[in-house]
């Protein structure tokens, strides 16, 4: 049974989450603060439901500290956001979320959104398990995948789960053309109804760690790895 953290200050929409997720057969730990939340969190929790606003220490806080976490870095994290706070929404992709919602929003697409996420853990593992032995190469760039490890220049590049899939995806892609939609569909796992600011903040946030212009952006559709020697 997978273990998921609600960390939501809101008892209404905490109490609305954790009846939808415990319905799901979901294990749901629930937190109206971030101190009390950083206290839930360990190993064994499997996602973070996570308001920014939050009482004591707030979201994007936490999220940084998870991402600074060897222990934690591998959770993902679902952001909520207010409606007009698009400036948080990208800076908590920026901090390390793997994804958001605006509120108000479905209990139902969150749980789809959730189960989602899990699916493509699922398949993205057994892809790596095929692929256990494998080293990726592209110029300066290189993929272990059994590490789940990349190194530029020899120099260890930390990521998160969902950056690493994400460059995986365009690695062995390299030269085509991906769009914006199917990098959702193959990495998220669900459709975005147009929405796609999850994929330019994670492609930025990619770009600024790897420090070389492997990804090209088409304008107009979506990106492409270019191999660089």
């Amino acid at each position: 049974m997978k273990k998921i953290l609600v960390v939501e200050d809101e008892k209404n929409i905490r109490e609305l989450i954790k009846f939808n997720l415990d319905n799901s057969g979901y294990q749901v730990e629930t937190a109206a603060d971030g101190r009390e939340a950083l206290d839930k969190l360990s190993e064994e929790t499997d996602l973070v439901v996570l308001d920014l606003m939050l009482p004591e220490i707030d979201g994007m806080e936490i999220c940084r500290r998870m991402r600074s976490s060897e222990e934690l870095r591998q959770i993902p994290i679902i952001m909520l956001t207010a409606k007009g706070e698009e400036v948080e929404r990208i800076l908590g992709l920026e901090m390390g979320a793997d994804d958001y919602m605006t509120k108000p929003f479905s209990p139902r697409e969150l749980v789809a959104r959730i189960k989602a996420i899990f699916r493509r853990l699922k398949e993205f593992k057994a892809d790596s398990e095929q692929l256990k032995d494998e080293i990726i190469e592209a110029g300066k760039l290189k993929l272990d995948i059994s590490r789940h490890e990349v190194l530029y220049d020899q120099e260890k590049i930390v990521l998160t789960p969902k950056e690493f899939e994400l460059l995986r995806y365009l690695v062995i892609n390299q030269g085509r053309v991906l769009s914006r939609d199917l990098l959702l569909e193959k990495i998220w796992g669900y459709e975005y109804a147009g929405d796609t600011r999850t994929v330019d903040v994670h492609v930025r946030r990619l770009r600024k760690k790897i420090k070389a212009d492997y990804i090209v952006t088409v304008r107009g559709v979506g990106y492409k790895f270019v191999k660089m020697e």
